[in-house]
């Protein structure tokens, strides 16, 4: 069987927690004089999204619109075998990819999207405002806003937003503002421009400055697409699909991938599984994929730091490159973030999630041989995952073993063409070493 599918009714009825199975507590946000503080969230965030953010119930209901409005959107999305890859690669390794990229963002971001809005709607809130990285997440928080009535700003990384122009377009189609980050419009934007007028930005720069703009504005509320606990919750509708699809084919995986950011699209697509391995029930390898110009989990210190370059936020013990970096200016701009999620970070440091990291050169490589054996141009994030899935199928073949190897496939990169280009013109910059 190549497609592996669901009835819409299908769609999870409610959230998975991995808070609650944790195999240590989730050290707390912590307080600072220096800027950041919990007080602040209270004031960015619904009251439901602060709920769950702490929550350590298993389970969390899904609300009654927000499923429907996940059927609206296609859920449950489709899992489908690679077996023209598996071909070429003459591997004895079954290789498996959940279609996040058929949604009609092009990726799984709406999963959060949706309810955020949803519970925002409900306390009379009119606007949203959030950052961007490639653009996937500004994309699908406009469309949901749309969905529900509410306006939406985004503030997306400057260097992305002189890359992919037609984000601009597809944001400012869904009902969406956009603004290239660092901006004229907040008081941190203005302060990083006055030192650099050219800064390229950063995911911690245009989250300072979506911040700022929801504290000035009573009836805004901030969302994130990435990171923190509520986020990766609402995304495990993902695995959920997933564990099902598998049973159908009665496949359990050897190893499971998926490309890291904030760690949203690992966390849906994996913490479900996770909870088996925490449970004893299957020895699967977890394997993250980030890239090596960005390398957070490899590279970076396991302590308390800011979410934001400015320090609005509270602090999170995490894996981090420190809120002041400035990555280069690579295509995978969804993989550019300083940090990683707590919750990722202390099961990458308990053991149970292996890292690998990937040059640049090696995605696009692994994108045009994707694209090549099964049709679908992945987006540059995706590709990490989809080279550790080619990695990890050839090993297979070397020691003639046979397993299944699952990878999240989290967007389409129909948008991406330029990245794509300069690979295929020998001109892609490496700056990813």
């Amino acid at each position: 069987m190549n497609k592996i599918i669901l009835n819409s009714n299908e769609v999870p009825k409610q959230y998975y927690n991995i808070n609650a199975d944790l195999p240590k507590s989730l050290p707390e946000f912590k307080d600072s004089e220096e800027g950041g503080n919990l007080e602040k969230l209270a004031q960015i965030f619904s009251k439901e999204i602060l709920k769950q953010e702490t929550s350590k119930k298993r389970y969390i209901k899904i609300p009654k619109t927000v499923r429907e409005l996940y059927q609206a959107i296609g859920r449950p999305t489709p899992l489908f075998r690679a077996k023209n890859l598996e071909k070429k690669l003459n591997t004895p390794a079954k290789i498996y990819f959940k279609r996040e990229d058929t949604t009609p963002t092009g990726s799984h971001k709406i999963n959060s999207a949706i309810p955020q809005a949803h519970y925002a709607k409900k306390e009379g809130i009119e606007r949203l405002t959030t950052e961007t990285g490639a653009g996937q997440w500004g994309t699908a928080l406009s469309l949901a806003c749309t969905m529900l009535k509410l306006d939406c700003t985004v503030y997306m990384v400057k260097s992305s937003f002189k890359q992919k122009s037609t984000r601009k377009t597809l944001i400012e189609l869904y009902g969406g503002t956009i603004l290239a980050s660092p901006s004229t419009k907040t008081e941190y934007g203005r302060k990083i421009l006055n030192k650099n007028p050219e800064h390229s930005g950063s995911l911690g720069i245009a989250i300072s400055e979506a911040i700022e703009d929801a504290l000035s504005d009573e009836k805004a509320y901030y969302s994130l697409g990435s990171l923190l606990n509520h986020v990766l919750l609402h995304q495990t509708i993902i695995g959920q699909e997933l564990k099902k699809q598998l049973e159908i084919v009665d496949e359990t995986p050897d190893t499971m991938i998926a490309c890291v950011g904030g760690g949203s699209n690992f966390g849906g697509s994996c913490f479900p599984l996770i909870k088996d391995k925490l449970d004893g029930k299957n020895d699967c390898e977890f394997i993250a994929a980030e890239p090596a110009s960005c390398p957070t989990l490899t590279q970076g210190e396991y302590r308390y730091d800011y979410g934001d370059t400015a320090g609005l936020t509270p602090k999170l013990k995490m894996y981090t490159l420190g809120k002041d970096f400035i990555p280069p200016t690579l295509h995978a701009g969804g993989l550019r973030y300083h940090g990683i999620s707590p919750q990722l970070a202390l099961l990458v440091k308990e053991g149970y999630i292996q890292t690998r990291a990937v040059l640049q050169e090696e995605i696009f490589q692994s994108g045009k041989l994707f694209a090549q054996t099964e049709g679908i141009l992945a987006a540059p994030e995706s590709c990490h995952a989809i080279k550790i899935a080619i990695d990890e199928a050839k090993k297979a073949k070397e020691t003639n073993t046979e397993k299944t190897i699952v990878f999240n496939l989290s967007g389409h990169g129909n948008l991406d063409l330029k990245g794509y280009s300069d690979y295929m013109a020998g001109t892609l910059i490496p700056n990813s070493k």
